[in-house]
């Protein structure tokens, strides 16, 4: 075991590359606005515990998409700022796309980014729905 394991580097991917039910993407996008749509408190032994969960709507110079962000997550997303997602999925909600971060990922805040978001390209926009293909 004296071979050392080097880590591959990230790839980078946009947002208008992103589909349905995919997993693993990388990327820096710019936080446009955060809604919070959920925060509840409770209380779980000597600790309370607070469960956020807010839709911020994200994008690069490709598009936009909407991010579920949980708990710290929250706090990460501000209007404005420059924020790398890594191990990045896509979950589905009522037919739409939404990006997330599970405990296997990670949200950075990052330096400021010099693209404009592509706001007349939003992903979540868009109606999804699942069909099944009989092979004959």
């Amino acid at each position: 075991m004296a071979e050392s394991k080097s880590l591959r580097k990230p790839v980078f991917t946009k947002v208008d590359q992103l589909r349905p039910g995919t997993s693993g993407h990388t990327l820096t996008v710019k936080v446009v606005s955060k809604k919070m749509v959920l925060q509840k408190g409770r209380a779980d032994g000597p600790q309370v515990r607070q469960m956020r969960i807010a839709e911020c709507l994200v994008g690069d110079e490709t598009g936009m998409i909407i991010f579920t962000a949980r708990n710290e997550q929250v706090d990460l997303m501000k209007e404005g700022a420059t924020v790398t997602l890594r191990n990045a999925k896509i979950d589905m909600f009522k037919g739409s796309m939404r990006l997330a971060v599970d405990k296997w990922g990670r949200v950075e805040v990052d330096e400021p980014a010099s693209f404009n978001v592509k706001e007349d390209n939003n992903l979540s926009l868009i109606e999804y729905e699942l069909v099944n293909v009989v092979e004959e």
